[in-house]
């Protein structure tokens, strides 16, 4: 795809959205969380539209530490597992106009929202929070996984001309009409990707939002973050585990790999008897997802009207959902 037609969608995109006085959504991914979370409340911003709890099978009333500590949080049951899989039910219920994904065990610092905000406001599709930018750092983060971010992050910046200092780190935010453009594995693919965990089930998640949003021709800036050590309890980050399957999730996210699968799947399509052949329409769950038609030369996107206020099919209202 040109980057002619990738800057056009995202214009017409862009062009709709509430710059002036946008609705954001936190949603925070917990498991067994509950002597952490009134850390991380206490950081949140006064303004913030609606915090979104999604519980990963707690047993220690983090549940109930969160309906006391925000009464109006709204808390959604993971039924799989992994963080990935987790942020995936918050997106897919976030009614905001701006999606931040926040960690639940006190590591990163929910005060900095407002300069996530700002970048978007400013101009940004995607803004990822950086450890190594100027101004950002980690007080919690090893040699080896330093060295390893770093070495993952410059094959990630070599294969798609990224300058990203930051591949691993969870703390990010987006407008949520871009969630339709990271869901596809490529950018007007008309093969879906897994409806119940679109970016992964595990710590991958970041990362391949973090290459999705570069395929997708996404605006990306980075904001400098600091990371500090969870609170309480252990963390279930494993450096050499979940490096692996990050390589594992940038090897599947390589544009050789994306088009194998997208023809694959397209030929499955066309021998099942019970498949219509005219294109296929693609989930997520608003009606503006981009329609592609492959020219001999480009995928040609075509962006339809506009027909909800952000990628899920919510309207931000305080009212009740919609």
């Amino acid at each position: 795809m040109s980057e002619f037609v990738v800057r056009r969608v995202s214009a017409h995109i862009q062009e709709r959205r509430n710059t002036i006085a946008p609705a954001v959504s936190v949603v925070i991914p917990a498991r067994n969380e509950a002597a952490n979370l009134p850390a991380v409340i206490a950081r949140l911003p006064a303004d913030i539209f609606e915090v979104i709890l999604v519980d990963g099978h707690s047993t220690d009333g983090t549940v109930d530490v969160a309906r006391e500590l925000v009464p109006g949080v709204l808390v959604f049951h993971q039924e799989g597992r992994g963080k990935g899989d987790a942020l995936a039910v918050g997106f897919a219920e976030a009614r905001g106009d701006i999606i931040v994904m926040l960690d639940a065990d006190g590591s990163a610092d929910a005060a900095e929202i407002p300069r996530f905000v700002a970048a978007l406001i400013a101009g940004a599709d995607f803004v990822k929070g950086s450890r190594f930018a100027q101004g950002g750092g980690s007080s919690d983060i090893t040699p080896l996984r330093r060295l390893g971010n770093r070495a993952l992050c410059s094959l990630v910046n070599r294969a798609y001309g990224m300058n990203y200092t930051d591949l691993c780190y969870g703390y990010n935010a987006f407008w949520a009409d871009c969630l339709p453009l990271m869901h596809a594995a490529w950018p007007g693919s008309a093969v879906p990707t897994s409806a119940s965990a679109p970016f992964g089930t595990g710590f991958e998640v970041e990362t391949t939002m973090n290459i999705r949003a570069a395929k997708a021709g996404l605006t990306v800036w980075e904001v400098p973050s600091f990371e500090r050590p969870r609170i309480h309890g252990q963390s279930n980050l494993n450096a050499v585990r979940d490096g692996t399957r990050i390589l594992r999730a940038i090897w599947q996210e390589s544009p050789g790999r994306a088009l194998r699968r997208e023809r694959a799947a397209l030929a499955e399509f066309s021998r099942a008897p019970h498949v219509p052949t005219t294109p296929v329409t693609l989930v997520p769950a608003d009606n503006r997802v981009l329609h592609a038609a492959l020219s001999a030369d480009e995928v040609l996107v075509t962006a339809p009207r506009q027909e909800t206020a952000n990628g899920n099919g919510h309207v931000a209202t305080l009212n009740g959902r919609k």
